[in-house]
């Protein structure tokens, strides 16, 4: 275990499979001090008992990061039991069923909406308000390639991931000159649990599949952890703003 993050208070979202795992378990092993936020409370508790497994640090906050009430209870746990806020990592997130404008019904653009995309500006917000008391900080957001194109994902997914691309970028140059950083990373293809269930005889994934040969080889949950962790260290300490690519090469194609 290195001590990178050695006694930092890191909020990690989704972290009950995927990515999120991958990434608060790499957090804790370098000595940071994990919440795992997720709606699973199975899964969330089974990543606890993998880092109190090897000497880590963690906490578990169960429920909706779209409910304010939710919100406020991770980051009052937070602070409670891990002394303050350092870093915040918005992952969770869900996909959409791979349908057009056309084909996307209300409840599922308001559904990935808000999941992926006013949980995390509720996040942050949140966080900001801890971080501007201790002038410094670090927001590291998951977007997605699908948020740099219009032809990796169905409509309510895609409109959702250019959204936390503008939140990342608008965060980043409000708060620049207060000590905060705010990054996002934009992975490809990526081997987790997330659920992809396209509507039948939907025009858009026959659209979508056309395009998906530049996807190339599908990425570990823990390569794409790998820069989460290195946009929220020091190591990136003049590094805010930017939208970095996790894609084995898929956004230069």
């Amino acid at each position: 275990m290195s001590e990178d993050f050695k006694g930092k208070s890191i909020i990690v979202t989704g972290a009950g499979s995927g990515i999120g795992r991958a990434a608060a378990i790499q957090f804790a092993r370098q000595g940071g001090k994990v919440l795992i936020a997720d709606l699973n409370e199975k899964s969330a508790n089974a990543v606890l008992g993998e880092i109190q497994a090897f000497g880590g640090s963690a906490v578990v906050v169960i429920g909706d990061l779209s409910d304010q009430a939710v919100v406020d209870k991770v980051f009052n746990t937070a602070i409670a039991t891990h002394g303050g806020l350092d870093v915040l990592v918005n992952n969770a997130g869900i996909m959409d069923d791979m349908g057009g404008n056309d084909e996307t019904t209300t409840a599922v653009w308001d559904r990935v909406i808000r999941i992926n995309l006013t949980a995390p500006f509720m996040m942050s917000r949140a966080a900001l308000k801890h971080m501007l008391e201790t002038g410094k900080g670090a927001i590291v957001n998951t977007a997605s390639e699908a948020g740099l194109r219009g032809s990796a994902a169905g409509t309510a997914y895609t409109v959702s991931k250019h959204g936390v691309i503008g939140l990342t970028k608008s965060d980043a140059v409000m708060y620049r000159n207060r000590g905060i950083r705010v990054n996002a990373i934009a992975p490809g293809g990526t081997l987790t649990n997330i659920q992809v269930t396209p509507v039948e005889g939907s025009e858009g994934p026959k659209i979508i599949g056309g395009y998906m040969s530049n996807v190339g080889r599908m990425a570990q949950a823990e390569e794409v952890a790998a820069a989460i962790v290195f946009l929220a260290s020091d190591a990136a300490s003049d590094i805010s703003g930017a939208i970095l690519p996790v894609d084995g090469g898929w956004s230069a194609v």
